[in-house]
């Protein structure tokens, strides 16, 4: 009876309305707001001058802030100053230690052989040989190809924030933990941090820091710190209940009970917010190459603006490789259990890998002095692949242009450019009631009200045609996504051999920065709609082939027996049963499929896009703050709309299946 009942109250839906139904309403909805569109154009495409001036007033603002605001001791501009006075002491010291030297005092940086046998010294301590191996000739590939002293300049800003932002984010995230309240206005926050694009952050910073590498520090600290603060809310909320109470047994006060019993206990879920702050933290720091930021990421615009392909192929694998290693050193460290030394180990043996780094430190700082290209990789040292790939861009194009054009050129006009025209029609009178009406099937009169005031303000905020350029890049790609990333989910969920792979390649591609992926469409397919997708597909497809995966491993194996006994064929249980119990985590994926296509939206104004991504990249040569926030702000409505909705239609199915109350 209640499956029975569920069932039908779904195919009705809310206020007893059928799909039939709510269709209808729909149709008359867009009719209407059709021929009121051909009344008043200005519900098509409101024009600048009937909007309020919300841009100037946010530059202004920023201005004001940077200029004007003053606390009477000091001003904002003291206040600012004296912050990147602080955190330019730290990154002095990172930079001296990995790639400067110090200049007061006769003494170099370390010597690149030292931090290359340090790496796999630390690689074998956290993980054992195979990760020593990895993280040693992973550093040795940036020495070996020419790389060192940019990736030293992008370690050494990585080394300063990523330990800032945790400081942070644990900070809020305990602070959240221990009220409701706090946490309500930190989650709301982060929600908004992490749905602007990483490009958004950078126009602020500008105004109020300048550009260089201590404003680069401060927008990736600021960007990387919400996971952080996450996991630590997450994990102090999983402490199981009795180990709190122990320690209360014991006599602890509350700030033992935190540091000493609670902190430990959720160790590996804050490792977890670790490793997304290093990796969010080298993604943020090769896009704020835009605002000076020196490293990899620098040399690797520089290479793209130049189209120099085959530095830019080297350069990638550069940041890539980096990548790799720090994510599976955090990995690896979050997952290491802590040693606990016997009274018959002696020092020197619990502390084998730090001797044995300290004598080839002492060595190689030693031999410097007399061996050249010890301190530093000499250029005579180094190899470069850049003419194979340079040879190999030129071959595509003389055998592979006219085809590759044939294929470009037809799916561009025939299929791309009409659905571009057919989402730039759309006028917002009738987006804004449709979006409502959507909202109120899924979610009730409530989140009708909240999409619909998300809509509308992208209106509002004057950025309506770019927003609808870049739903279109993201429609295209998340459906994309989900045909190809969804059969694969469920192809490694019926194939073990197959999950292993496709598990290694999924950990692969969500360790390469966003940057990387413009790099292959610019060789094959130059710039356009085409290239544009395909690089928001690269980059967004994981969460499809992931959660899809995940969703069909939980569904329980009593109900795939019982599916099997009454007789269903192999294809009738994929389709009838675990389909439709994997559906929320499916929509999950649905869902951070979209936020991440929004993100790399805005990154591909890099190579061309129209959208609201090139608005912000617009806003940062003029610093103009106003544009650049609200563009990305707008960004963010539009993935914070699509998140409510698929969490109300997601919540609606599990229910349904009778997974929810």
């Amino acid at each position: 009876m209640t499956v029975v009942g569920a069932a039908t109250r779904g195919r009705q839906g809310r206020h007893g309305l059928t799909r039939t139904g709510w269709l209808a309403i729909a149709a008359v909805v867009a009719l209407v707001a059709v021929a009121f569109t051909g009344l008043a154009p200005w519900a098509g495409t409101p024009p600048a001058e009937v909007l309020p001036p919300t841009r100037a007033w946010v530059t202004q603002f920023f201005k004001w802030l940077a200029r004007d605001l003053d606390f009477g001791i000091v001003t904002f501009r003291d206040l600012t100053r004296a912050m990147s006075w602080l955190l330019d002491w730290p990154l002095a010291w990172s930079e001296a230690l990995l790639y400067e030297g110090f200049r007061s005092v006769p003494v170099g940086s370390l010597p690149w052989v030292a931090v290359v046998a340090g790496a796999a010294l630390l690689g074998h301590w956290i993980g054992g040989r195979r990760l020593g191996l990895l993280a040693g000739l992973g550093f040795l590939y940036l020495a070996v190809f020419g790389f060192w002293k940019p990736s030293m300049q992008t370690l050494s800003l990585i080394v300063v924030t990523a330990p800032l932002a945790a400081a942070l984010g644990l900070a809020l995230g305990i602070a959240a933990a221990r009220n409701r309240r706090t946490e309500a206005v930190v989650t709301a926050a982060f929600d908004v941090m992490q749905s602007v694009p990483h490009l958004a952050y950078l126009a602020p910073v500008i105004v109020l820091f300048g550009f260089g590498q201590v404003p680069g520090l401060i927008a990736t600290a600021i960007f990387a710190m919400p996971p952080m603060a996450r996991c630590t809310i997450l994990g102090l909320r999983t402490v199981p209940p009795e180990v709190i109470e122990a320690g209360r047994m014991c006599g602890c006060s509350r700030g033992q009970l935190l540091w000493r019993v609670a902190i430990p206990a959720a160790r590996p879920t804050l490792m977890v917010g670790v490793n997304q702050v290093i990796m969010q933290s080298l993604a943020m720091v090769v896009i704020a190459s835009l605002i000076g930021a020196v490293g990899l990421g620098y040399e690797l615009l520089f290479s793209l603006q130049q189209l120099r392909l085959g530095k830019a192929v080297e350069q990638g694998v550069a940041i890539v490789i980096m990548a790799v290693v720090l994510d599976r050193l955090s990995q690896a460290y979050a997952r290491r259990k802590p040693e606990h030394a016997t009274a018959a180990e002696g020092w020197p043996k619990r502390h084998a890998h730090l001797l044995t780094f300290a004598g080839i430190l002492v060595m190689t700082a030693a031999s410097s002095f007399v061996v050249p290209g010890v301190g530093a990789p000499l250029k005579a040292m180094t190899v470069t692949t850049a003419p194979l790939w340079d040879a190999a861009v030129k071959w595509m194009t003389v055998n592979l242009f006219d085809a590759l054009e044939v294929f470009r050129d037809g799916l561009t006009v025939h299929v791309l450019i009409p659905l571009r025209h057919a989402f730039q029609w759309l006028p917002w009178a009738m987006v804004v009631p449709l979006v409502g009406l959507l909202g109120l099937r899924l979610g009730g009169a409530r989140l009708a009200v909240l999409v619909m005031a998300m809509i509308a303000l992208i209106v509002a905020l004057g950025f309506w045609t770019p927003a609808l350029i870049t739903a279109y890049y993201t429609t295209v790609a998340v459906i994309l996504c989900s045909a190809i990333g969804i059969p694969i989910g469920v192809w490694a969920a019926r194939n073990e051999a197959v999950a292993r792979v496709v598990q290694a390649v999924c950990d692969t591609l969500q360790t390469f920065p966003s940057f990387i992926y413009l790099i292959p469409v610019i060789m094959l397919f130059r710039v356009g709609d085409l290239a544009i997708i395909i690089a928001i597909l690269g980059y967004a497809s994981v969460p499809a082939v992931r959660l899809t995966y995940l969703g069909l491993k939980r569904v329980p194996e009593t109900l795939i027996e019982a599916a099997t006994a009454a007789g269903c064929t192999a294809r009738q249980r994929l389709w009838k049963v675990e389909l439709p119990l994997a559906f929320p985590e499916i929509m999950l994926g649905l869902n951070q499929t979209i936020m991440m296509a929004l993100a790399m939206t805005a990154i591909t104004a890099l190579i061309g896009s129209r959208d609201l991504g090139q608005e912000i990249l617009k806003a940062l040569p003029d610093a103009d703050t106003g544009r650049g926030v609200l563009a990305g702000l707008s960004i963010a409505l539009i993935g914070m709309t699509a998140d409510r909705l698929i969490g109300a239609w997601s919540r609606t199915r599990k229910r349904q299946l009778g997974l929810a109350s």
